[in-house]
Parts: structure tokens; sequence; C-alpha cells
């Protein structure tokens, strides 16, 4: 067997002595003993990030469970009053992780019941649609003989690149004598 990488002659080792590649995985790509990984496998091990009201609820009572062990640290554990308000931080993170979900799963439901009721799009005129403004009227001839082009004599050219450089120097030159 050879490095994918470097082709030196490989052996029975995880790790390319040449070039350090891991190269524990190509007998298995050789023989197409090697899956692929799937969208699937790699969802098993994240969580469902999907906002539910299960998900919200049960972050808002971690946290108000949080805050209970808290104040029993603080009140019946000696030393306790040092460091129990450190259990505050997971509590109002998993609180306001749990409100957040609620609004998301609040917005979601809004969004879904306006959708179904509002009519279908083909029944939309343009004139009904939000935030339709009708277009300008086409102007006269008197408009239009006063929204005349510019000529080529009116038309100013680009400033330069230096002109302002050259202006400093000119006041320079001129505070100098």
């Amino acid at each position: 067997m050879y490095c994918p990488r470097c082709a030196a002659r490989v052996e029975g080792t995880k790790f390319c002595r040449s070039c350090g590649a891991n190269v524990s995985l190509v007998p298995q790509a050789l023989t197409g003993e090697l899956q692929p990984e799937t969208e699937e496998g790699r969802r098993s091990h994240r969580k469902d990030k999907t906002p539910s009201m299960e998900r919200a609820a049960n972050n808002v009572f971690t946290g108000i469970g949080f805050i209970l062990v808290a104040l029993a640290v603080w009140r019946f554990f000696p030393g306790g009053f040092v460091w129990w308000f450190w259990l505050l931080i997971p509590a109002f993170s998993m609180i306001g992780s749990g409100i957040g979900q609620y609004l998301k799963v609040r917005e979601i439901d809004r969004k879904r019941e306006q959708y179904l009721a509002s009519p279908p799009p083909s029944q939309h005129s343009a004139q009904s649609m939000p935030g339709y403004t009708p277009p300008l009227a086409m102007p006269t001839h008197d408009d239009q003989a006063s929204l005349s082009a510019p000529t080529t004599s009116d038309l100013k050219g680009p400033g330069s690149i230096i002109e302002h450089t050259t202006r400093h120097l000119e006041s320079n030159k001129k505070e100098s004598e």
C-alpha cells in the first residue's frame, strides 16, 4: 500500500512515515468497506434544533430548578454562601433559551396562521398587495422640454487625482514665501 499524499510505501501503520498523513482508513477505502458518512449519521450526534413547546418548557423549568438549588446551597450548605451565585449562570441561561424557543414557536405559529388565512396567490391583484405604488404618469411634452439631457458642453470632467495634493503644495509654497 502507498500513501495517497506522497506515494511513499506504507505497511501496517496508521500514519505515513514520510509525510505524516493519516492512512488508517486507506485499506478500508480500497476494499470498499468504508461507508460514507450520511447526513442522518451526522445529525444523530447533534441535538435537534427545531423549536418546540416541550423543549421550551423543559428549559424554563430546568432553569427554575437551578435557581432553587442555588438558594438551597446558599442557605443549607456550609461554605455555600461563597459560591451559590455561580449556579445562577446556568439557571438564567436555561430560562433565556426556553423563553427564546417559546418565542420562536409562537412566531412560527403566527406565520402558519397568516399563511393559511391569506387567499391563494392567484387571487391577488397588483393593486391589493401591500406596498404597491402605482407607476408614475408619463411626462407631457412641456415636461420633456424642461427635462432635456445636458449637452456635452454642460458636462464636467472628472476631478484630478492629484488636485487635492497640489492645492496643499501650493498653499505650503505661499506660506514659505
